[in-house]
């Protein structure tokens, strides 16, 4: 087989979080990734030193880890969950009920049993109920279990103080508290100084971004939207400044050289964004490597990517090898993301058995290694995220990662290899004139200018960027009342800080979350900095929010008794009418490349049975031919049926049970699948305190892989009729 060269390389990115007023923290993420992510995963590398990567950090990130580590920072969250119990106010104890379980309920909240009793407590009774029953104990232990389930793995398990707090799992001091602060505090602080040294000893190169994390395609010209999708909407006048690409590339260079002891020699463009002016400003600023996806790639070379049945693709020597690209009289060479093979272990991996979805991907690179004939050694670039992933994996992926890491260092055909040690080794490189405007996400720019409410964003910054370029011309004309040297760069500060990707990332259709206002609010502020700055008020529209709160699934709750023939058909029109709904938006997936299966669950109960319908999108599974839908139900035992289907029909199905029903379950499930699929469920094997503890989620897999999970976010807890949501 070929020799495999894998460039591994791990994003890591925060926005600023840091209100340019207060400078207070508004979401306590990049703390939250920090003592979850940043450090752990340099960490753990070290036990694999055959194994390679590439560790991109974004500088926005970067002086954001710099503050927390001098421990002299205002981050409301951490003060609130510090706070001693006895004198947390109402309106600290609502604060602390709505920050307290934003955690993965599978993979964190579910760690401990008292945080999840907690959390079940929670809602049963709703928040204001709570604030008033819970007391010292159940205050101490929901703020210490918050920030408990986001340490590392390596300090869950081998520090003495944290390690034995985990094990405690309850009844929590305050001198516990104080001890975890300071737990926090020290891993903070160990963050950038273990990548210093995982770069010294030559196993990690750092890369870098703009220091913004900008769309710099967009920057220089935001008429690239159209060039790359022409159905996008226009921005009129259009945003065209390059020059401030130019010094968010410069900054990002600066930021490195100062904290690193080196200047990058590699660029993750945001987002993977890239076009000819943005490539052409990096190497002009010293930048000798940049990274990006197939989909611009495939753009580029007029070529496709299809995978075939094994997920190799087709056209895989030109995907697998790095591309210069001359710009005139400059170049820079690029290496492209594997997509697919991305986005397994994004979106994929963490649903299965961690040492089998390890082996899968292990056993795919080197399938490529065998099918792909260039007669030199293929470049394959694993890209992704390097710390959201993980939320969704057991034990925040390490199983997965050192299982896979073990695997390639112990192959002799795979060599895992920073960027630039895989360009200096990948011979002869192709060279093109020039790429197609792009990003990773459908290798155009929609999510950032693809809708009215970006395109408000945009107006709004060009605005006031046309401010700032007056206060520019005034101070370089000597007038008199002109903006100070100060206060120009304070502005250009939020001006630089109002261009990052992140703010339109939340805007538009494709992307929802529960801090939705607070990233809205927060680009605004940034903005009205602006004016502030200058001496000058903010336009009052700049008050008025961009992002209107989008509904992502229709839910609807049972209204009657059930009366089901489970045949796998909607036999009449009255079968499932009262049932409950959940009928999903899946617009954010396909934007980035996700193909969805799943389309609506619907469910009810009659006296004796609960109900489940799948309904799979129309005519998809035809493509599938063999798959198997898996069913868990959660009370909090849990139930899992499995579906297996063939030719259109229930092949083979079966039940697994925990508890009490684990004996009994088989004969009181009945599955059947026509173009639904149909489930009956006895109720006696659902017992728990409550029916509203009930949760169900529906797994769709094909070819050993779970493609597609309804809902997406893991669970959807059911309602009886007439019963309170909690």
């Amino acid at each position: 087989m070929n020799r495999v060269h894998l460039a591994i390389l791990w994003h890591m990115h925060q926005p600023l979080y840091r209100d340019p007023a207060t400078r207070a923290y508004v979401m306590p993420w990049t703390r939250l990734h920090a003592l979850k992510d940043y450090w752990g995963i340099v960490k753990m590398a070290e036990e694999f030193p055959g194994v390679h990567m590439t560790v991109n950090v974004v500088p926005s990130l970067g002086l954001q880890l710099e503050e927390y580590a001098s421990g002299k920072f205002d981050e409301p969250w951490f003060e609130l969950a510090t706070r001693p119990a006895d004198g947390l106010e109402v309106a600290d104890k609502l604060a602390i009920l709505a920050q307290g379980f934003q955690v993965n309920r599978d993979t964190l909240l579910r760690r401990w049993p008292r945080y999840l009793e907690l959390y079940g407590r929670v809602q049963e009774t709703g928040r204001a109920d709570a604030a008033a029953e819970f007391g010292p104990r159940e205050w101490r232990d929901l703020q210490l279990l918050s920030q408990l389930a986001w340490m590392d793995e390596e300090y869950l398990a081998h520090d003495p103080v944290v390690s034995t707090l985990s094990h405690k799992g309850a009844n929590f001091t305050e001198e516990d508290k104080i001890h975890l602060r300071e737990k926090q505090l020290e891993l903070l602080a160990r963050v950038l100084p273990a990548y210093k040294a995982a770069a010294a000893r030559g196993q990690v190169e750092l890369s870098t971004t703009p220091y913004y994390h900008p769309i710099l395609p967009l920057l220089c010209d935001t008429d690239m939207g159209r060039v790359s999708n022409s159905h996008a909407p226009v921005v009129q006048p259009a945003f065209r400044h390059p020059e401030d690409a130019r010094e968010q590339l410069r900054r990002a260079r600066e930021y490195h050289q100062r904290v690193f002891g080196q200047a990058p020699a590699g660029l993750w463009p945001s987002e993977g964004s890239v076009s000819d002016e943005a490539l052409w400003l990096a190497a002009e600023q010293g930048f000798r490597w940049f990274a990006s996806d197939e989909g611009v790639l495939g753009r580029s070379l007029g070529v496709g990517f299809g995978r075939d049945g094994a997920g190799v693709p087709e056209n895989a020597h030109f995907l697998y090898a790095p591309l210069r690209v001359r710009l005139g009289e400059r170049e820079i060479t690029g290496i492209f993301r594997d997509h697919y093979i991305s986005d397994l272990v994004g979106f994929v991996y963490s649903r299965m058995d961690q040492r089998a979805a390890a082996e899968d991907l292990h056993r795919r690179i080197r399938l490529i290694g065998e099918r792909v004939r260039t007669g030199r050694p293929v470049t394959v670039g694993l890209i992704l995220d390097g710390e959201n992933a993980w939320e969704y994996y057991p034990g925040n992926g390490r199983e997965f990662l050192r299982e896979f890491y073990r695997r390639i260092q112990n192959d002799g055909d795979i060599r895992a290899l920073t960027v630039s040690e895989a360009l200096d080794q990948a011979g002869e490189i192709a060279a093109v004139g020039g790429v197609c405007p792009g990003s990773w996400i459908n290798a155009n720019f929609d999510v950032w200018i693809g809708h009215a409410e970006d395109v408000q964003a945009w107006h709004l910054l060009r605005e006031a960027r046309d401010f700032y370029s007056q206060a520019e011309r005034r101070r370089a004309a000597g007038e008199a009342g002109a903006p100070s040297d100060v206060q120009m760069a304070t502005a250009y500060e939020s001006l630089l800080a109002a261009e990052g990707s992140d703010w339109c990332w939340w805007y538009g259709p494709e992307h929802s979350s529960a801090h939705d206002a607070e990233f809205d609010a927060l680009y605004r502020k940034h903005l009205t900095a602006i004016y502030a700055a200058l001496g000058a008020h903010a336009p009052e529209h700049l008050a008025q929010p961009i992002k209107r709160a989008g509904e992502r699934a229709v839910v609807i709750r049972p209204t009657g008794a059930l009366e089901v023939r489970v045949d796998g058909r909607v036999s009449s029109y009255f079968e499932w009418l009262g049932a409950g709904l959940y009928a999903a938006d899946r617009q954010s997936g396909s934007m980035h490349g996700r193909r969805f299966f799943l389309h609506e669950l619907h469910y009810g109960f009659d006296h004796e049975n609960l109900y489940l319908r799948v309904d799979p999108i129309l005519g998809v599974l035809d493509e599938l031919k063999r798959c198997e839908f898996q069913l868990t139900l959660r009370t909090p035992n849990e139930l899992r049926i499995t579906a297996r289907i063939e030719g259109g029909e229930v092949a083979a199905s079966s039940v697994q049970a925990s508890g009490a029903g684990a004996a009994s379950a088989e004969g009181r499930v009945a599955v059947a699948f026509d173009r639904i699929l149909e489930v009956q469920v006895a109720r006696e094997l659902l017992a728990g305190r409550r029916q509203a503890a009930l949760s169900v989620s529906v797994a769709l897999w094909q070819g050993g892989l779970p493609v597609d999970l309804l809902p997406a976010s893991g669970w959807l807890e059911l309602q009886a009729e007439g019963e309170s949501s909690g």
